[in-house]
């Protein structure tokens, strides 16, 4: 599946805990760009952002492995945690040394595209793969298009469902003792419950 013309999607973040929102999208970008596997690629030590919950990455990965498990479409890449990178072009540029004839398309919410310019080289990652946005709720759609348009076809908007659902809302959820059935698949559900994490101390 893999082969030397293989269409990759790459669904990179910090999976803090994975959600169906995360499904959803992989989902609708191999179905609409003829993807032959999505990689999810938990970040080790994301940039623009502080890790909530105080989760080891190895925490993060195996939930991320949980809630991919039996689907043929979903694969686990570990090269982030495993080669120290902090940032999406880096991450890239490694998948495609790994990948060097495959099509690379990087999975992105409309969010990242609106602040696309404040990334980390953002001229060279598009030199190395192309973009798939989803749209956000909340987000304008001809914003979403103007911000796409000025980065020429490198560009693709999906037609996803929107999620109104985070991370933080699932963390939120279980501090207050709220369920979070349906949210999470049910073995991230189960691994978060055993292990006690996210819970209020």
């Amino acid at each position: 599946m893999d082969g030397p013309a293989a269409r990759i999607g790459v669904l990179g973040g910090s999976f803090n805990p994975p959600h169906l929102g995360h499904l959803v999208i992989a989902s609708d970008a191999w179905a609409q760009l003829g993807l032959d596997r999505v990689l999810f690629v938990p970040a080790a030590d994301p940039p623009h952002k502080r890790l909530a919950g105080g989760l080891p990455v190895a925490a993060r990965v195996r939930m991320v492995a949980a809630a991919i498990v039996g689907d043929a479409r979903f694969a686990l890449s570990t090269v982030e945690v495993h080669d120290g990178l902090r940032y999406t072009v880096d991450t890239v540029a490694a998948l495609r040394r790994e990948l060097p004839t495959a099509e690379l398309w990087f999975i992105v919410g409309s969010d990242s595209l609106l602040a696309l310019h404040t990334w980390h080289a953002p001229a060279q990652l598009l030199s190395l793969c192309r973009l798939a946005v989803a749209p956000r709720p909340g987000d304008d759609g001809r914003a979403i298009a103007a911000a796409a348009k000025e980065w020429g076809d490198a560009i693709v908007i999906l037609d996803s469902v929107q999620v109104d659902l985070s991370s933080t809302e699932v963390r939120r959820r279980v501090a207050r003792g709220d369920p979070i059935r349906y949210l999470v698949p049910e073995a991230v559900e189960a691994i978060i419950a055993h292990e006690g994490w996210y819970r209020s101390r």
